[in-house]
């Protein structure tokens, strides 16, 4: 049932423009003929790994940039993560290989003064870029309730996703403060970078949008009805300005949309070796439906990009042990082969799942790009 109901997202394209037509106020800019997303792309993620040989390498990710242009389509890759050397160098790769950018430093469990710091650093990078002729849009940073500390309780984004699910924190104090850190990353990334500002806000999030140039939010939602999807995004559209999916994702087991931003939640660590809880049943065929039915309905309504969360996860392999496949609890397009069956050794290396290619046969359909004025 669960599958019959992901390929129900798949509507024909002009069921979708009409739904998409009919649930947008009428005469407003987005409820005008506007098919197609303008870019379409991927998440890359340059936070250093667990092991040396999952951290970052320079290599590797000229290797993964390639990929991400010739074999995926994709137009676009959006470059987050850590380390301002490692954001330097990944999206200086992708512009040169003439994708468009969006670069977003995402410091975490930092003071709030080395967060700023980090996204100024990274900013005046994508200033240089821009100035250089790239397409570069920068993102202040993402989902700040998680990654900021003191906005919620909590030492680490886990401990605090943990308090903001059982209720433990103060819901008009959390506003207040995120209000606060999400202008003065807005003031920050203005000083320094004079292209097209956004910020990954998380669904609900109440942001002030007039500090931004785009709209953006990481949107999780499972529908089986496309419309749901509709209703849910044209509030964002209501801003009446460019609306970008800055995040949207599955995990690889059946039932894994269904779960959205939590699917990751099903590996106990606690065990000697991380074990997958319960009994999921891998299902890659899932995952790809998901993302093309969201596809579908991004491009019916005229969103400005999207971007698929994830290109790869080193630290999650695919091993053919369902209790020990850690890829199912990852949200990444390819699978990580390790090098042996517990350690990566140097020789690990990715393959395409069927999300991989069900994104390349959609990246590299035809579509017009509407950049904002």
């Amino acid at each position: 049932m669960q599958d019959e109901g992901i390929s129900r997202a798949r509507f024909l394209a002009a069921g979708l423009a009409g739904a998409a037509g009919a649930l947008l106020p009428a005469g407003s800019a987005a409820a005008k003929e506007r098919w197609g997303l303008s870019y379409r792309g991927v998440c890359y993620e340059v936070t250093d790994g667990e092991t040396a040989e999952t951290g970052w390498n320079a290599t590797r990710m000229r290797t993964d940039i390639r990929a991400i242009k010739d074999r995926l389509h994709a137009d676009s890759v959006s470059v987050f993560g850590d380390g301002a050397g490692r954001l330097k160098a990944t999206a200086t790769e992708a512009a040169e290989r003439g994708l468009h950018v969006w670069l977003q430093p995402r410091l975490a469990d930092r003071p709030p003064h080395e967060i700023l710091d980090h996204l100024a650093e990274t900013g005046r990078h994508a200033e240089r870029l821009r100035r250089q002729g790239a397409r570069v849009h920068l993102s202040v940073g993402c989902e700040f309730v998680l990654f900021v500390p003191g906005i919620v309780p909590g030492a680490d984004a886990v401990e605090r996703i943990r308090n903001l699910m059982s209720g433990n924190y103060d819901p008009q104090q959390m506003m207040r403060r995120l209000t606060a850190f999400i202008a003065q990353a807005a003031k920050v990334g203005r000083s320094v970078f004079h292209g097209p500002l956004t910020y990954g806000a998380a669904e609900g999030d109440e942001v002030d949008w007039r500090l931004f140039d785009l709209v953006s939010v990481n949107y999780y939602s499972y529908f089986q009805d496309p419309a749901r999807h509709v209703r849910e995004l044209r509030k964002y559209q209501r801003r009446h300005k460019p609306v970008v999916v800055s995040e949207f994702g599955s995990c690889t087991y059946k039932g894994a949309p269904q779960k959205g931003g939590m699917g990751w939640d099903v590996v106990d660590y606690d065990k000697p070796k991380p074990e997958i809880k319960g009994h999921l049943v891998r299902s890659e065929r899932t995952q790809a439906a998901y993302l093309t039915g969201l596809l579908d309905v991004f491009e019916a309504m005229g969103l400005y990009a999207a971007m698929t969360y994830n290109f790869v996860t080193p630290d999650a392999p695919h091993r053919r042990d369902p209790r020990y496949d850690l890829d199912m609890a990852g949200y990444s397009i390819v699978k990580t082969i390790w090098g042996t069956e517990n350690d990566p050794t140097s020789h690990w290396h990715w393959q395409p799942k069927e999300a991989f290619h069900a994104l390349a046969r959609h990246y590299a359909r035809p579509h017009r790009r509407l950049d904002p004025a």
